[in-house]
C-alpha cells in the first residue's frame, strides 16, 4: 500500500507533526521538532521485530550509546508504564527507536503528552520493489538522512528517500533504480548509529551487519526523542 495513502500513526503523520510543531496552539506537542546543542545524554532504544535488532546492533556501535537501555515495543500495559516511568522521571535523556506503525502511534502520543521534543520522525516502506522513506528532521538531525541516503544507494536496491526539515522546506530527495541489490537490514543499522550518534563528533562507519540479519520488508517508523 502507498505510504502517502496510509493513515498512519493514528494522525501524528509527518505533515501533521510538521503543521502542530509549527501552529501557535501546539503547546501539547512540547516544543516538538527542535534543533540544539548536542548532550551526551541517557539513551533508551525501543526496538520491535527484525528491523528492531538491526537497528539495535547498530546504537551499540555508536560511542555516545554503547550504554544505551533497550527495550522492547509492544502495545502491553508493562511497556506503557514503563516507558511512561521514564518520560515522568524528570531526567534529561534520548528516547530512539525503530518499530511498527502500531508501536510508533503508542510512543509518539506518550511522548506528546510528556512535553518531550521530536528531533527524528521517518517512516519507511520496504518491499520486494524497494524501499521508500519519508523524514521529518531538525536542523541537527539532517546529517542522518544524508547517511541514510548514502547507505541506500550504497546497498544497490531501488529506493526513494525524502527529507524534510522542520520548517517545511523539502531538502533533500534521492531517489535510485534497483541494481541487483535486495532489501537488506543494512540500512536500519545504518540508521540506528546514526541517530545514537546525533550531533557527536564520531566518524566512524556503521557496523556492516552482512548476513546477521535477514532482509526487511514491511512498514516501519523511526524517531528519536529529547525529554
Amino acid at each position: 500500500m502507498n505510504i502517502e495513502r496510509r493513515s498512519l500513526l493514528k494522525g501524528l503523520a509527518l505533515g501533521g507533526i510538521a503543521g502542530a510543531a509549527m501552529g501557535a496552539s501546539s503547546l501539547s506537542l512540547g516544543k516538538a521538532i527542535l534543533g540544539g546543542r548536542a548532550q551526551a545524554l541517557p539513551t533508551l532504544v525501543l526496538v520491535k521485530g527484525d528491523a528492531g535488532a538491526a537497528f539495535l546492533e547498530g546504537v551499540r556501535h555508536s560511542p555516545m550509546a554503547r550504554h544505551a537501555d533497550a527495550l522492547h515495543s509492544d502495545l502491553g500495559l508493562d511497556f506503557i508504564l514503563a516507558l511512561q516511568r521514564r518520560l515522568d522521571s524528570g531526567q534529561p535523556q534520548r528516547i530512539i527507536g525503530l518499530v511498527d506503525d502500531a508501536s510508533a502511534a503508542l510512543v509518539l502520543d506518550l511522548a506528546r503528552s510528556s512535553g518531550a521534543r521530536i528531533h527524528w520522525l521517518g517512516q519507511h516502506s520496504v518491499g520486494a520493489a524497494g524501499s521508500r522513506h519519508q523524514v521529518l528532521s531538525a536542523e541537527r538531525a539532517h546529517a542522518c538522512a544524508l547517511q541514510l541516503g548514502r547507505q541506500l544507494q550504497a546497498c544497490g536496491g531501488g529506493f526513494d528517500l525524502t527529507a524534510q526539515r522542520q520548517q517545511g522546506q523539502r531538502s533533500l530527495n534521492l531517489a535510485a533504480a534497483p541494481r541487483g541489490g535486495d532489501a537488506s537490514a543494512q540500512w536500519a543499522a545504518t540508521l540506528g548509529h546514526s541517530l545514537a550518534g546525533l550531533g557527536g563528533t564520531d566518524i566512524a562507519p556503521a557496523p556492516r551487519i552482512a548476513q546477521r540479519h535477514p532482509a526487511l520488508a514491511g512498514h516501519f517508523v523511526s524517531f528519536s526523542i529529547e525529554a
